[in-house]
This record gives C-alpha cells, sequence and structure tokens, in this order.
C-alpha cells in the first residue's frame, strides 16, 4: 500500500512539473510588480466661477489640457484656459456701450495625483502653476481692437489647486467633475480697473486618450 502511494505521489509530482515546464515555453511572464501603464490624453471642461472684479460677477471658463498619465496614479501635462466676464460700463469716455468685457487666458503646468485610480470612481487633486494676462475691452461686436496697446493688458500669477471626482467608463473615455480655487496676483490697468482673480470655480470636463496603453499581459511565445 506504501508503495502504491509512493508510485502516485511520484507520478502526480512529474506530471505537475512537466506541465509547468510546457506553460512556460508557450507563454512568457511578465513581472506585474515592475508593470508601469502609460497613458495621454486630451481634456476639455468647462467651468462657473465668480471673478473678484470690484464685487463677485459670474464668469465662464473654458480649459484644455494635454496631459501623460502615469500608473494612473499621476498626471503631467499643459494646460490653458480662457475666461470671460462682463459687467456695467463705468467709463463711456473710454469704451461705447453699456457693458465692458473682461477677457483674459492663462496657462500653465498641469500636476494631478490620483487615488483609486484602477477602480470606476477615482480621486484627484490637480493642480495648475502659471501666469496669464487680463484686460478689458469694449462688449460690442462694432468695437475695433487695432490700437490695443500695453496699458490695456496686464499680465498676472496664478496657482489654481483643486478636488475632481473622476469617472473612469472606459480606457479611453474619461468624466470628471470638480472644484478649484484661484490664487492670482494683482493686475493693474492703469486707464480702468484694478483687482485680481482669486476665487472658487465648479465644472464639468471630459477626457478622451488611453489611460493604460502599457498594460501588459501574457503574450504567447511562438518560437
Amino acid at each position: 500500500m506504501n508503495r502504491i502511494i509512493i508510485i502516485l505521489f511520484v507520478l502526480i509530482t512529474c506530471n505537475s512539473s512537466f506541465g509547468q515546464k510546457e506553460d512556460s515555453q508557450d507563454y512568457v511572464q511578465f513581472d506585474d510588480r515592475k508593470n508601469v501603464v502609460h497613458g495621454v490624453y486630451l481634456g476639455f471642461n468647462v467651468h462657473y466661477a465668480q471673478l473678484d472684479t470690484r464685487g463677485e460677477r459670474e464668469t465662464a471658463l473654458a480649459n484644455l489640457k494635454l496631459a501623460y498619465v502615469a500608473n494612473q496614479k499621476m498626471e503631467v501635462g499643459f494646460g490653458v484656459t480662457a475666461f470671460f466676464n462682463e459687467r456695467p460700463n463705468d467709463r463711456p469716455d473710454l469704451y461705447n456701450g453699456d457693458k465692458i468685457a473682461l477677457i483674459g487666458a492663462y496657462a500653465g503646468l498641469h500636476l494631478e495625483p490620483i487615488l483609486f485610480g484602477k477602480r470606476f470612481i477615482s480621486v484627484s487633486f490637480p493642480v495648475l502653476v502659471g501666469g496669464g494676462a487680463v484686460g478689458y475691452f469694449g462688449n460690442s461686436f462694432t468695437d475695433e481692437y487695432e490700437d490695443i496697446k500695453d496699458e490695456d493688458l496686464d499680465k498676472f500669477f496664478i496657482v489654481e489647486p483643486g478636488l475632481n471626482i473622476l469617472y473612469n467608463f472606459s480606457r479611453f473615455t474619461q468624466l470628471e467633475t470638480g472644484i478649484r480655487y484661484r490664487f492670482t496676483s494683482d493686475y493693474n490697468i492703469q486707464s480702468y480697473d484694478s483687482g485680481n482673480l482669486n476665487g472658487f470655480s465648479v465644472g464639468i470636463g471630459l477626457k478622451l486618450g488611453i489611460f493604460n496603453m502599457g498594460r501588459k499581459k501574457k503574450v504567447k511565445d511562438n518560437f
């Protein structure tokens, strides 16, 4: 009886070793612990905000960004935002009409750490560091802007951190909703106004790209 048990044990062990050897010949194994998942996307979002320009006023911001995604944990890229804000015209001697438009844009380095990036819902902490320019213009399509001068515009520095909720619909599509706060240096348009662009914004956006193009799996060896 003991001999039979020993013989069966030897046969099972040999068969298992042969199967493992055969599998190793058919497949190439990757070490998942060293697997870095790469991604890249183009994103667009719109935000509703209040600009601190002589009292809070409703403002629309549109953002475009291009970013690289490392291991679904960190984004590094470039972002640009444009905004438009309308207010009463206090200087009819400078601009025609009863309305004036504050128009500007800013751009800079986009960084976004991500938590739970491989789940359907994840959380991220975006921040943009950069600079931009802002100016006042007559809010009329008949106005002519060929004579815009340097004093009609002013530059500013901006740091914009935020909090996003990300919805990972597929490898190629991601929806984001979030809130941000702008910290800006003061601008000074000598002929009209001065102030800053500090304030909260809430928005929604869409990212299109490939978020895990570097995903590895077993590959059959044909040799």
